[in-house]
């Protein structure tokens, strides 16, 4: 069959539209609002992170970005809400430590599965922990408060923000790792406990860089150890708890962002990237630096081997310790 002139244009310019407008539509996400769960009530740290971030993946991403706040069951609630959301990438979680690795250890029954019901996005930020002391406990070295705990076993008092928390955590490990056995007191929150510290109804706290670091300035409290792995860029003069004498020691609060499983990976894509745009901005930046945290975007493969190696850390410190929320 012969084909005109303008039949052969008209038909040419329909198959080079074909593979562009296939493009166009698999491309198109976002076309509406995406909606971030966030596991704690407005106020707090984790909610002050995402109301950071916000703004600037929903500018990266073309459309809004809104938080939807659902506190309670040590995150559970709100990463039941998103495991059971549509995989359509309208809909993802800010969790953190607990989230995503030691719920699954700390809860005999629990109504997701960290590992298969969410599929890991970004790592966020991470978060410096302290070992700090009230000026009456003469102890200004991690070295001399081991020896202090060594001479008088079971006589000191911990304070952490709450049975199960990586405050908690990081602080049996601690104990473990150098032989010695304070008394916990579980709070509802690290200002609470502070407070405590402060009043010296508690001697010992191990508390966030942001919560202690105003009454270590003038000195009401007193900063021993940071237990990550390197210094906090924040409070550099602080040594970690691994310079002290006790190798390997690493221990952070940390957060990500997960979507449901199943998730197309273009679109897990689509909101890494937007993460990751968003952690080189400087006023982003700032703002986590004042809330004691820093930057740690990763790829979601780098994220899934955070999670199960975070797991496989604590699983065994948490029942030694007979910890559970049951």
């Amino acid at each position: 069959m012969k084909m005109n002139r303008r039949g052969f244009t008209a038909c040419a310019a329909a198959m080079c539209a074909l593979p562009f407008s296939t493009t166009s539509r698999a491309g198109a996400y976002p076309e509406r609002s995406i909606r971030m769960i966030v596991p704690y009530p407005p106020g707090g740290g984790t909610d002050a992170f995402a109301r950071a971030v916000a703004p600037v993946m929903s500018e990266s991403l073309g459309q809004q970005v809104f938080i939807d706040n659902r506190p309670g069951g040590s995150s559970i609630i709100s990463a039941t809400a998103v495991a059971h959301a549509p995989a359509d990438g309208y809909t993802f979680l800010l969790g953190d430590m607990g989230t995503y690795s030691t719920n699954r250890t700390l809860f005999k029954k629990i109504s997701y599965d960290s590992f298969t019901d969410l599929t890991p996005i970004t790592l966020t930020a991470r978060f410096g922990l302290l070992l700090v002391v009230h000026p009456s406990v003469p102890a200004r070295t991690l070295q001399e408060f081991i020896a202090l705990a060594k001479a008088s076993p079971d006589s000191l008092s911990w304070g952490s923000p709450g049975v199960g928390t990586p405050h908690h955590l990081a602080m049996e490990m601690l104990m473990r790792r150098a032989g010695i056995k304070l008394n916990h007191v579980p709070y509802k929150g690290d200002g609470p406990a502070m407070q405590d510290l402060l009043g010296g109804q508690i001697p010992v706290l191990m508390s966030s860089l942001a919560t202690a670091n105003q009454h270590m300035k003038v000195n009401k409290v007193y900063a021993i150890a940071s237990t990550g792995g390197s210094r906090l860029q924040q409070a550099p003069q602080i040594p970690t708890v691994a310079e002290s004498g006790i190798s390997g020691f690493d221990a952070w609060g940390w957060q990500g962002f997960a979507a449901p499983a199943k998730t197309p990976p273009a679109i897990v894509n689509a909101l890494n990237r937007a993460f990751a745009k968003t952690a080189e901005n400087a006023d982003v930046r700032q703002r986590l630096a004042d809330l004691g945290g820093e930057m740690i975007p990763s790829t979601p493969e780098e994220m899934n081997r955070h999670m199960h190696r975070e797991a496989e850390v604590w699983a065994p410190i948490i029942r030694d310790a007979g910890i559970s929320l049951v």
